[in-house]
């Protein structure tokens, strides 16, 4: 009986999965495995609230897999030692699996390949399944991606996104294929109180109680921080719960200014991923190299911790770190503001503020988030690469009663209005008496010196 082995990696789903569909039109028998790798865990991108969303979304895809007959066999170790060993107990023809971006996903790909051929089997690669278009689907004339977003968005909205496929009625999975313990939330240390639910049955309602009551009023409401009026599906995306082409044709569907703007969104995340296929690198270097001098030393050292611990003086800033500590995610403006302020006005090196992210973030996506930082800090793709957003302005315009700073920032909760984003313009034993702290660094004084360290006349 011919058999087929699906390596699940970031597409832990059955709706809309072209690899396990495939290895299923070619094999009566497949097995579902994910690999808990070494790799993974030695960069240390195993950080705690993606651990345990990553045991819900592996324990539903296995609740999923069995209501058709299946299961989902899990492993630890190196990816391809154990699909190795998996596609050899199984006697497997075949393996199946999602392109990826990064280093990292290329070579585990170089590798896996090259053992499978060592053992007379094949590795068939999926395009598009991670994101709506492949990385490479579109390229301009003379280079091998789009550097600037907005051209690409223009070609990526002519292209025709892949349909979409049904999740599969049954799956027949060997019964000689070992499967250890699925991980469980509860095991997981050091999560933050507020974490979503992961895992595909949850991804779906979530999308659509979205498009249903959210999408709508995305356009006007999106950038206002104490609405929370964002999808909050990026966590879902990044674990692939959700395929981001049905997510676009659903949207797409739905139609109104609401649908375009957070289409437009979507395609950025493609664009991003487009970015660090061609140019891997971007995960750790500049760019676009800007040669700047970036503060060092035990007073830089100082203001991350109290950037960290949203401890800056700056109220939105703060708010938005502190979201991110309790919930694992921040709102999108958020991200803007607080990365700004490090590598801007504090002008720390943004490796610094993205490895933070990383270490909390649930939706901690490499090809966004570093790129995302690279953006704000003026090393990416950004066409006017030294804005600095002023954090008092921002908060003034995106939470004007200051309702999202009071919610995160209980030391101001007797202030109102504007007066939330200035508490230092009260009176001393006003601002001091909820132990709020004073600015690190006046905006003026740190726009200075991020002119200086760049060069700007």
């Amino acid at each position: 009986m011919k058999c087929a082995v699906v390596l699940f990696t970031s597409d832990l789903r059955l709706h809309d999965h072209p690899p396990l569909r495939a290895a299923l039109s070619a094999c009566e028998q497949v097995v579902p495995v994910f690999v808990l790798d070494d790799g993974i865990r030695a960069a240390g991108f195993q950080a705690p609230h993606r651990q345990a969303f990553l045991a819900d979304c592996l324990t539903d895809l296995d609740e999923q897999l069995r209501a058709r007959g299946g299961r989902l066999v899990v492993r630890s170790g190196d990816v391809v030692d154990e699909v190795g060993a998996v596609a050899h107990e199984a006697d497997a023809d075949e393996v199946h699996m999602a392109g990826g971006v990064s280093s990292y996903a290329h070579a585990r790909e170089e590798r896996l390949r090259a053992a499978l051929d060592e053992q007379g089997r094949r590795l068939y690669v999926h395009d598009a399944v991670v994101t709506a278009l492949a990385p490479g689907a579109v390229v301009p004339s003379g280079s091998d991606h789009y550097a600037v977003f907005t051209p690409y968005y223009r070609r990526w909205s002519q292209e025709e996104i892949r349909g979409t496929l049904a999740a599969p009625r049954s799956v027949r999975v060997p019964d000689a294929v070992r499967s250890q313990k699925i991980p469980s939330r509860k095991d997981v240390a050091g999560v933050g109180e507020g974490l979503a639910d992961g895992g595909e049955s949850e991804a779906r309602k979530q999308l659509a109680r979205w498009l249903r009551s959210g999408l709508g009023r995305y356009e006007q409401m999106r950038d206002d921080l104490a609405a929370d009026a964002t999808s909050k599906l990026s966590a879902h995306l990044h674990f692939g719960t959700l395929s981001a082409a049905e997510v676009v044709h659903r949207a797409r569907s739905a139609g109104g200014p609401g649908a375009d703007a957070y289409v437009r969104q979507l395609c950025w995340r493609d664009f991003h991923h487009q970015v660090l296929a061609a140019r891997p690198r971007a995960a750790a270097d500049d760019y676009r190299d800007r040669h700047d001098l970036w503060r060092t030393g035990s007073e830089a050292e100082d203001d991350i911790e109290a950037w960290k611990n949203g401890r800056t003086g700056y109220p939105v800033v703060d708010a938005a770190m502190r979201q991110l500590r309790h919930e694992g995610w921040m709102h999108n403006r958020g991200r803007l503001l607080a990365a700004s302020f490090l590598a801007k006005t504090l002008y720390v090196d943004w490796r610094t503020g993205a490895r933070h992210f990383l270490d909390l973030l649930v939706d901690g996506d490499l090809a966004n988030n570093q790129l995302n930082w690279q953006w704000v800090a003026g090393t990416g793709t950004d066409t006017r690469p030294n804005r600095v957003l002023d954090p008092v302005r921002q908060g003034r315009l995106h939470d004007p009663d200051g309702t999202y700073v009071r919610r995160w920032v209980p030391e101001l909760e007797d202030l109102r209005g504007t007066a939330v984003h200035e508490p230092w313009k009260l009176r001393r034993h006003d601002r001091t008496r909820g132990g709020y702290p004073e600015p690190l660094v006046a905006l003026a004084e740190g726009h200075r010196r991020f002119e200086r360290g760049r060069g700007i006349d």
